[in-house]
C-alpha cells in the first residue's frame, strides 16, 4: 500500500479538486468570454436592484481607522485565543479517540455500545478539526498536512477502496508505518469509514483506529507547536507598523473558509447550481449538519469576537457588525432545524442554506472586509 509519496500527493489533489487546468483561448473563446462577462454584468445588475445586500456597497463604506497597536493587539488575540487554542483541541480529540480505542479494542470484535462510544467521540473530533479548518494558511497547508488530516472531497471514493485494501494488506498496522501511506487512508475520513461502514470491528480494523488516530494527533500536535513558535511571522504581528498583511491573510482566510464551504460542502454534492457532484461531509457518518455547524460556528466566534467588534465601532457605526451578527445567527437558526444528514432535507430548505451563507459571503466582502480598510484576495471563488 506505500506508495510514491510525489505521485499519491499529485493524485489527491487532483482528486480534491485543487489542481487547476490553464489552456490559451482561441479568439472564438475570447469573444464568447467577452459576451459571458456582458451577461453576468446584466445578471449583476439585476440581483443588485432585487437584493441590496448584494450591490457594491464598499463605495460608500468609510475605513475605520486601526492604529498598529490596535492591529497587532488583535492579531495576538487571533493567535492566541483563536488559532492555537483550535488546533489544541482537535488534537486533543483526536487523543481521546485513541485512548478510547486502546481500552475498547483489547478484545474483538467491538460492537455495540463501545463501537458507539468510538463513533460519538469521532464527531467529536470531526467537529473540532471542522472548527480548526478555517484557517486556510500556515503550516498545515503549507505542508499539505489538511490533505492527510481531512482529504475532501474525494469524489472518486478513494478512501473507501484505500482503508479496507490497507487493513486487509496490515492487519497489525502501526501509527509509524500509517503516516508513510498516501493521504486517502489517513485522518478524520479514514477513520470515519471504518467506524461508520462497519457493524461491528475486527482486530484489523481496531489496530487502524488506533494507529489512525494516533497518527493524527501527532500531526495535529506538530501544526500546533509550529503556531506557538511562529504566530508572529504568521500573522505578520511584527510588520503592523508598515503594512495590513496580517489581517488582509486573516480574514480572506476566513472568506475562502466560507466560499470552499459553500462550494464543497453545500452546493455541489447537493446540486444547487449544477449536476451533483462529489458528497456532503461525514456522508457516511449522516452528520452533515454537525460539520457544517461546526464551520458556522467558528465565523460566529471570529466575526462577533468583542475586540474585532470593538474595531468596527470605533467609527461610531455598528451597522456592519450588527448585519453580521443577524446573519450569522438566521443561517444557525435554519441548520438548526434541518436533519442531521443535510441531503435528506427538501430542495427549498437546501437553496435557502445555500442563500443565506451567500448573504454572509457578501456581508463579508463588500462590508466587513472594506470597512477593515482591506481586499479580497485573488484566492476569492466564490463568484456571487
Amino acid at each position: 500500500m506505500k506508495k510514491n509519496h510525489a505521485l499519491m500527493m499529485a493524485l489527491s489533489a487532483l482528486s480534491a479538486g485543487l489542481l487547476i487546468s490553464c489552456v490559451k483561448p482561441t479568439d472564438d473563446n475570447q469573444k464568447a468570454d467577452v459576451n459571458s462577462q456582458e451577461v453576468a454584468k446584466q445578471s449583476a445588475a439585476a440581483t443588485a436592484a432585487n437584493d441590496p445586500a448584494s450591490s457594491e456597497q464598499s463605495v460608500n463604506i468609510k475605513a475605520v481607522a486601526i492604529s498598529a497597536e490596535s492591529q497587532k493587539a488583535y492579531l495576538t488575540h487571533v493567535a492566541n485565543n483563536i488559532v492555537i487554542p483550535a488546533y489544541a483541541d482537535a488534537a486533543k480529540q483526536s487523543t481521546v479517540l485513541h485512548d478510547l480505542a486502546q481500552q475498547h479494542c483489547k478484545q474483538s470484535p467491538v460492537s455495540g455500545d463501545k463501537l458507539q462510544a468510538l463513533r460519538d467521540q469521532w464527531l467529536v473530533l470531526a467537529q473540532a478539526w471542522a472548527s480548526a479548518e478555517m484557517v486556510n494558511f500556515g503550516p498545515a497547508t503549507d505542508s499539505m498536512s489538511n490533505l492527510y488530516i481531512n482529504y475532501y472531497p474525494d469524489e472518486r471514493g478513494l478512501v473507501h477502496s484505500g482503508v479496507a485494501d490497507l487493513i486487509s494488506a496490515n492487519p497489525t498496522l502501526t501509527a509509524k508505518q500509517l503516516m508513510n501511506e498516501s493521504a486517502i487512508v489517513q485522518g478524520v475520513p479514514g477513520l470515519e469509514e471504518v467506524l461508520y461502514a462497519n457493524d461491528s470491528l475486527d482486530a484489523g480494523q481496531c489496530a487502524y483506529v488506533i494507529s489512525a488516530s494516533q497518527a493524527l494527533s501527532t500531526r495535529l500536535q506538530s501544526i500546533e507547536k509550529d503556531w506557538q513558535n511562529s504566530a508572529t511571522q504568521l500573522l505578520a504581528i511584527d510588520k503592523t507598523a508598515t503594512s495590513n498583511q496580517g489581517l488582509n491573510q486573516w480574514f480572506n482566510s476566513l472568506l475562502s473558509l466560507l466560499e470552499v464551504m459553500k462550494t464543497n460542502a453545500i452546493d455541489q454534492p447537493l446540486g444547487l447550481t449544477g449536476k451533483a457532484k462529489g458528497h456532503l461531509p461525514a456522508a457516511t457518518a449522516g452528520q452533515s449538519r454537525a460539520i457544517i455547524n461546526a464551520k458556522l460556528a467558528t465565523l460566529n466566534k471570529v466575526l462577533t469576537d468583542p475586540v474585532l467588534t470593538a474595531i468596527l465601532n470605533s467609527n461610531n457605526d455598528s451597522k456592519v457588525g450588527n448585519e453580521l451578527a443577524t446573519a450569522l445567527a438566521d443561517t444557525t437558526t435554519l441548520l438548526a432545524q434541518m436533519p442531521e444528514d443535510l441531503a435528506t432535507a427538501d430542495k427549498k430548505t437546501q437553496q435557502q442554506l445555500f442563500d443565506s451563507l451567500t448573504k454572509v459571503t457578501r456581508l463579508i466582502k463588500r462590508q466587513l472586509i472594506p470597512t477593515l480598510g482591506i481586499r479580497v484576495g485573488f484566492n476569492s471563488n466564490d463568484g456571487d
